[in-house]
């Protein structure tokens, strides 16, 4: 299997045994070192411990420093070893990236210093992707951009998590859409947000303004001061509230990814593969609704019928792992 992050490389087939004392731990993410109690946790688990990620031209810990201390408390003159093939500005995405998504999470503070990191070295990036690598949500990255002198950049299309380049300001790709959909409304809205550069949520967001007989383009709402009573033009953005379904559909996957984010850092799950397994199959629930519907609008039209009935028995086989898991639970705690 070969990971890729960036333009670099991750070869998890070529394990190799490396001397502990030629590797560097500097300009790590993890500005607050190792913690103590988690590298006792390893070394109390007494398993072998999986391979740690090195950049090769530089030999430094790109992710593994607990494990690596870990290995020195135990006495071991070697460590097992994959290389990572890519530029300095790669390897610390990848460690990021490494520590965010298994192990010890890294504080929210080592996070935010992370994105403003990334926003320097990657500014053409999105929020959102910048989010997803360095754990954080994507208004948090925003403000930190905004902060930055790496923010005051004039970029006119960014990169998103999806590998599409949109433009930052969408309101000429709501335009395009409406016009689009204007032309031809037998577009689907994978091909309408293709062509305007937008995302399918956003597309499916214009066509049924239009539908309704509205602008394709959110209108200014307006609403009065506390004091003077003089109305002030915001932006529907500024203006929206969340529903009540919307906020607790939110509260619930933040609270299955933190959920998910302790388990990582259990080495009774992460260092065994049937733990691994467990952990990527938790991870694929903490999407969020849009997530949920973007992967829906990007099922090709053949495939959809397929999809829907493997869905529907992995739906039935999560029912029963947790019924009977529950059964045990309950029958090991009497």
């Amino acid at each position: 299997m070969e990971l890729q992050a960036g333009h670099g490389t991750v070869d998890q087939n070529l394990v190799v045994e490396v001397e502990i004392e030629s590797l560097s731990t500097g300009d790590s993410p993890r500005v607050s070192g190792a913690d103590p109690e988690h590298v006792e946790a390893l070394v109390a688990a007494q398993t072998p411990l999986p391979p740690i990620i090195v950049h090769r031209p530089t030999l430094r810990v790109i992710d593994g420093l607990h494990r690596l201390s870990a290995a020195r408390l135990r006495g071991d003159d070697k460590i097992s070893v994959v290389f990572f093939d890519g530029d300095e500005a790669e390897a610390f995405v990848l460690a990021v990236e490494s520590n965010t998504t298994h192990g010890l999470p890294l504080t929210t503070a080592e996070r935010k210093l992370a994105a403003r990191r990334i926003i320097a070295s990657h500014p053409q990036w999105s929020d959102r992707m910048i989010a997803s690598v360095a754990g954080i949500a994507p208004g948090t990255v925003a403000a930190i951009r905004r902060q930055s002198r790496h923010g005051a950049a004039a970029e006119t299309a960014r990169i998103g998590q999806d590998g599409r380049i949109r433009p930052v300001n969408i309101a000429e790709g709501r335009r395009l859409a409406g016009q689009l959909i204007a032309e031809n409304p037998g577009l689907s809205l994978r091909q309408i947000a293709r062509a305007a550069s937008i995302s399918p949520e956003t597309a499916r967001d214009v066509r049924n303004r239009m539908l309704r007989g509205e602008d394709p383009l959110p209108k200014p709402r307006t609403r009065k001061h506390a004091e003077g009573g003089t109305p002030r033009q915001e932006t529907t953005s500024n203006l929206a509230v969340p529903t009540v379904s919307t906020v607790l559909e939110r509260t619930q996957v933040q609270h299955r990814t933190a959920v998910v984010e302790r388990l990582r850092a259990d080495p009774a799950l992460r260092f065994n593969e049937t733990g691994r397994t467990l952990l990527r199959l938790l991870t694929v629930n903490t999407a969020s609704a849009q997530n949920w519907e973007e992967m829906i609008d990007n099922v090709p039209p053949h495939c959809g019928g397929i999809v829907a009935r493997l869905a529907s028995e992995c739906a039935g086989m999560w029912a029963e792992f947790a019924t009977r898991l529950e059964q045990r639970t309950v029958a090991e705690s009497a």
